[in-house]
């Protein structure tokens, strides 16, 4: 059960996230040069983020457009833009077959004199492709879910389980409900097929969207055999991989390519799967796993959006079924490795064995616990996740 100082505490730092989301200031500095474009999950707080660049703040305020909103869709059709605002946020546009021609003629005429902000549930970049192109008019954010470090930037295990247990969604993380939690993630699942998908992708069958999400939170953190689930679910290959790129493209789920090395035998075609929302993983050792995906690709993106690097996640396997949960690099040059234990566990003896194999320079492990011992450059190092995230993930 919460006491007073717990509800005090979610709820105190539910209002700054919400204020302070880790991209607001580089969004309000390229608002003054180009388009943003702002990608993430339903749900993951987009809209209440774009709200902020207008004053007063607020859904119904003349310059926030909403695609799903009939008044709006019609005004967005007509043309009719409210100009007098300096700032002008289209939310869901990308729903609109029309709207890249759309955004580029608002873009070329009056990008001089007002600021443009789109949000929506869907790779933007990924929807702005064909037709005439919106490249060099825009820069395109993906936003995440809370990580530790947003909501407390000296992160303890209290809140790690709270985020394990809630999902980094900000209104099931800031209600604390378990039941809460587990209709938001249905009713959210059922947007997400019956809407975004209906929306924008030709599915005859699209209850098999349904089963397919169903089936994948078994499958998360294990090689992913799309002959297993096409047998689950008789259907064929193409198609599973077909609905696959499209969960990926909403958002829903995300897959990690493994990383290899002359010196070792490393798999090459096999992928892992996660969810962007991880609290509805029953297995605790794989949520946790699940949890440090995220944030690792959380960093990932980050580091892309706001600086330009070619960023990539990946994990470790070989054919001898040796493995390290996932490696980070940056412009093809690896910069760290990271294995996931859910208890405070000895080193891996796989870390070891790559360590002498592979040009990774730093090595961690991480846990829900408390313990720290080791050395990232030499033997490696055991640590908890919240100190980790502290000191390598501060976003």
């Amino acid at each position: 059960m919460l006491t007073i100082l717990d509800i005090t505490h979610i709820s105190y730092y539910s209002l700054f996230m919400v204020e302070k989301r880790y991209l607001f200031s580089h969004i309000q500095k390229d608002l003054k040069s180009k388009m943003v474009f702002i990608g993430g999950a339903r749900q993951v707080g987009k809209t209440t983020l774009a709200l902020k660049y207008l004053k007063p703040s607020d859904p119904k305020h003349p310059a926030y457009l909403n695609w799903d909103i009939s008044s709006h869709q019609e005004n967005i059709i007509k043309n009719q833009i409210p100009l007098k605002f300096k700032t002008i946020v289209f939310d869901e546009i990308h729903k609109y077959v029309k709207w890249r021609n759309f955004m580029k003629g608002l873009y070329d005429e009056h990008h001089r004199t007002h600021s443009f902000l789109v949000t929506g549930s869907a790779r933007l970049d990924f929807f702005s492709k064909g037709g005439d192109s919106l490249l060099g008019r825009y820069h395109y954010y993906r936003l995440h879910p809370f990580s530790l470090f947003e909501i407390n930037k000296n992160p303890t295990r209290k809140d790690l389980e709270q985020l394990l247990t809630f999902g980094g969604f900000p209104e099931p993380f800031s209600k604390q409900s378990k039941t809460f939690s587990k209709r938001w993630f249905r009713e959210r699942r059922k947007r997400v097929i019956q809407e975004d998908i209906r929306d924008l992708q030709k599915i005859k069958e699209i209850s098999y969207i349904d089963l397919l999400i169903e089936a994948l939170p078994s499958r998360v953190a294990s090689p992913l055999s799309i002959r297993s689930i096409k047998e689950d679910l008789q259907v064929s290959h193409q198609s599973i991989e077909n609905w696959i790129q499209i969960l990926e493209n909403l958002y829903m789920i995300f897959r990690i390519p493994p990383y290899g090395s002359p010196q070792i035998r490393a798999v090459k075609k096999e992928q892992k799967l996660y969810f962007f929302d991880w609290s509805h993983i029953l297995d605790e050792n794989i949520k946790f796993e699940n949890l440090v995906a995220s944030h690792l690709l959380k960093y990932c993106h980050y580091h892309e959006d706001i600086n330009g690097d070619d960023m990539e996640l990946r994990f470790l396997r070989d054919t001898d079924k040796r493995e390290v949960d996932f490696v980070v690099l940056k412009n093809k040059k690896p910069l760290f490795a990271v294995e996931c234990k859910a208890g405070e566990r000895a080193l891996s003896p796989h870390l070891k064995y790559f360590k002498e194999r592979t040009p990774i320079p730093l090595w961690f492990q991480v846990h829900r616990g408390k313990k720290d011992y080791g050395d990232e450059k030499t033997t490696g190092r055991v640590l908890p996740f919240t100190t980790f995230s502290k000191d390598h993930l501060k976003l």
